[in-house]
């Protein structure tokens, strides 16, 4: 079962997701930005529901803290619908938002939909004592799940330890949509990718967000493992992304 925490100071949402919530996961719910930072902390989460607006400490305040240090996903609640605020949540390291009000069964989809894809993701069905991963996925190669290490020039992704190297240097920093980025890119160096495919691919069919996720983790991307003087990920305007030349 889900181990989940509730940042949220509005108790009477928080009465309304605990029998929807509590049917999957188990569920802690805290109420200030303070008791966020102390739970934080105090336990292994699977998934973290932040408000926006919090006492003491924002929730994007947390969302930044809490990227700083781990991969956990994250959803943001938030009354904010500008796409600037929507975007703010984004760089800040939240995997997904949800606009104020909601139903409370969307957001049971959308954690469904962040946890089936981060379980994927992270290979937790793969052979940890296989030498050698086998071949796999589509004939085109962008099955982004398959256990295998591969690269294109000097950029290395490793799926099973789930590690990034570019030219000899290794990050494991990187989220688990970040991570799926780039394997897919470098799968598929000539590929250029719209916003659409990308999103699809990631993301998933189920996806409620727009195409601007895509941007805001794609700068995040190669802030983590690009220089100034080398961008990694190519834009190509008016279409998408690939990898660069």
């Amino acid at each position: 079962m889900m181990n989940l925490l509730v940042v949220e100071d509005d108790r009477s949402v928080c009465e309304m997701l605990r029998p929807f919530l509590e049917r999957e996961a188990q569920v802690t719910f805290v109420h200030t930005g303070n008791e966020a930072e102390t739970m934080i902390d105090a336990e292994q989460w699977d998934l973290i529901i932040l408000d926006w607006m919090l006492p003491n400490r924002s929730g994007i305040e947390l969302c930044r803290m809490i990227r700083s240090t781990r991969e956990t996903p994250i959803i943001l609640l938030t009354a904010r619908g500008e796409e600037n605020d929507r975007l703010l949540g984004l760089e800040s390291g939240a995997d997904d938002y949800i606009t104020k009000p909601f139903s409370p069964l969307e957001l049971l989809a959308r954690i469904k939909a962040i946890m089936r894809r981060y379980r994927l993701g992270t290979g937790k069905a793969a052979d940890s004592q296989s030498a050698a991963a086998p071949e796999s996925g589509s004939p085109d190669g962008s099955d982004i799940n398959a256990e295998e290490r591969f690269h294109y020039k000097d950029i290395r992704v490793d799926t099973r330890t789930r590690e990034v190297s570019v030219g000899g240097s290794t990050f494991t920093n990187l989220t688990p949509r970040e991570f799926d980025l780039i394997s897919l890119l470098v799968r598929n160096p000539k590929r250029v990718f719209t916003r659409e495919q990308l999103l699809e691919s990631v993301w998933g069919y189920d996806f409620y967000g727009d195409e601007r996720t895509v941007d805001v983790h794609i700068k995040r991307l190669r802030t983590k493992i690009g220089t100034p003087e080398r961008i990694l990920i190519a834009t190509v305007w008016g279409v998408g992304y690939k990898l660069e030349e």
